[in-house]
């Protein structure tokens, strides 16, 4: 059967946007968090997705189920999922996604619609008008008058929840490539949690623009509209501003949407100019890739680190503790991504939540690297691993077992929440092994849920500095630890940087380009960075432990 052309961005949206209603209709979670993990699947998957699935492969990629496989079938052949047009008929994407925005509760909103019969902004502006709020049940005097209050106020550009890197960079540049636009606000800059999320457009006639932004299907509501922007909001509640600019503004406009409002401030007014470099001309200053347009860079910041100059991942997990990939899979994505080498760094035993492997399970593993080693050369799988430091700052492998390993990440995982003297301890005592590579994710933070721990991070980096060791720029999205600024901090400290994905899977090692945009953030040039080099100068670091 000839299947309807859609791309892999468009079914990765109805996938997101089935799961979004699903939540909304309250299944469980665990089946909306499957069709959007499917979604971040596809969205980064280089072969188209509708081939796949018209030949009936789709199940090849992990994580793809029958149920899945049958809405891709039905999207792929008949360009629609049946059950999502249902729930858009009896659940409000626009009311759920104006809740969030406003802070109001998805059931609450929910409720408002179906007992006033309402499903739009509009209408629901008018219900408040009218004083039938209080028609819900639930909604006192006191509900009402928060409601009526938060409906008047001017619309918030900045998400009430800030978006991760991985989920605000697509949902933009989805944006911007339907509108024949440019990403901006902060995914542009690569920031690691995105509040202000912006597309900036060139026209002469902005009317037509603002039009087909309102009825993008990522824009449930537009709560703002001017006669050359627009505040559209989507079904999570993040709002996304469209900037419509002259094109004798258009570099004008751009760069006032991309960098820090501390760093825009400092450069206003901002000359007119048809592109950012001409803004930049006019402003007589270098110019600044947008990773710098924050306080903080000043000059020329010379060449930043690229994502070509990175030659390997050092640290990747296999099935073996907590991956879905075996060693051969996982060396035989990096080799295709063009890498030189990849370490396998699987857990130890006592990171106590995953599986973790014993000093025996590590010995055993070097035979399945070995193996693949022949399978890959010249590319090489090192021998490594992600070794627990202890409460009481001893490693998790005894030292003849680390001697033999090629790359040994140190990590913190349990006792996060500690004082800061005994975190420092705990670190300063694991660094006394002379077998440590790599110090891992150094303050443990996990962004939107775990706040970065107490270590002295001054005193940690002086000790790296002595003895040569490295720390490590985490990229799996919800850490990118070490942050933008503690790479500014490391470097001036004079300690090397390892640019890591900490990947799961053979998509996880993707994530090279969070972890190098991180350390752009934070001014890091290639030769500040271990992983550019070659392999001999890796196995090097090792030998001189």
């Amino acid at each position: 059967m000839q299947g309807r052309k859609i791309d892999n961005a468009e079914i990765a949206g109805q996938l997101d946007a089935f799961a979004s209603l699903l939540e909304l209709a309250g299944a469980g979670p665990y089946t909306a968090r499957a069709y959007r993990r499917a979604a971040d699947l596809i969205r980064t998957t280089p072969a188209p997705i509708a081939e796949l699935v018209l030949v009936g492969r789709a199940r090849e990629l992990r994580g793809i189920g029958p149920g899945i496989e049958r809405r891709l079938r039905e999207l792929v052949e008949t360009g629609e999922i049946a059950e999502l047009k249902e729930l858009e008929r009896e659940v409000s994407p626009e009311l759920a996604g104006v809740g969030r925005f406003l802070g109001v509760s998805v059931r609450r909103m929910l409720e408002i619609g179906r007992t006033l019969g309402i499903r739009t902004l509009p209408e629901l502006r008018a219900a408040a008008e009218e004083g039938r709020l209080q028609e819900v049940p639930g909604i006192g005097p006191e509900t009402e008058r928060k409601l009526v209050a938060a409906l008047a106020r001017e619309p918030a550009r900045v998400a009430p929840r800030p978006l991760l890197l991985h989920r605000s960079r697509p949902l933009v540049e989805a944006i911007a490539k339907a509108l024949g636009g440019v990403a901006a606000g902060d995914p542009r800059r690569w920031r690691d949690a995105s509040e202000r999320l912006a597309v900036v457009c060139s026209s002469a006639r902005a009317a037509a623009l603002l039009d087909r932004f309102e009825a993008l299907p990522q824009i449930v509501t537009v709560v703002e509209r001017e006669t050359r922007r627009a505040l559209g909001v989507t079904v999570e509640g993040v709002p996304v501003e469209l900037v419509v600019a002259p094109p004798a503004r258009f570099g004008t406009e751009l760069v006032r949407a991309t960098g820090s409002p501390e760093w825009v401030a400092a450069h206003e007014p901002l000359p007119d100019a048809p592109d950012e470099e001409g803004v930049f001309r006019a402003l007589g200053i270098p110019f600044l890739p947008p990773e710098a347009r924050e306080v903080g860079f000043s000059g020329d910041p010379g060449r930043l680190l690229e994502l070509a100059d990175v030659r390997g991942d050092l640290h990747c997990h296999t099935t073996r503790s907590d991956g879905r990939a075996s060693a051969y899979e996982m060396g035989l994505a990096a080799r295709e991504l063009g890498y030189d080498y990849l370490a396998i760094c699987d857990h130890t035993v006592s990171v106590g939540a995953v599986t973790g492997l014993t000093a025996d399970d590590v010995r055993r593993q070097a035979e399945e690297i070995a193996e693949a080693n022949e399978r890959l050369a010249p590319f090489r799988l090192l021998r490594g691993t992600e070794c627990d430091i202890r409460r009481d700052g001893s490693l998790d492998l005894p030292e003849d077992v680390l001697a033999e390993l090629d790359w040994v990440q140190a990590s913190v995982h349990g006792g996060q929440r500690g004082s800061r003297e005994e975190l420092t301890r705990r670190v300063l005592t694991a660094l006394d092994s002379p077998y440590v590579s790599c110090l891992s994710h150094p303050t443990g933070r996990l962004i939107n849920h775990r706040p970065p721990n107490a270590v002295d991070l001054e005193a940690v980096f002086a000790r790296l500095a002595e003895q040569g060791r490295a720390v490590e720029v985490n990229g799996l999205p919800d850490r990118l630890d070490l942050r933008d600024q503690h790479v500014r901090l490391a470097r001036e400290a004079g300690v090397a940087i390892v640019v890591n994905t900490d990947a799961h899977s053979t998509r996880g090692l993707g994530n090279m380009i969070l972890a190098v945009a991180t350390a752009r953030r934070g001014g890091a040039q290639a030769g500040d960075i271990v992983n550019t080099r070659p392999l001999e100068e890796i196995l090097g670091r090792a030998a001189r432990a």
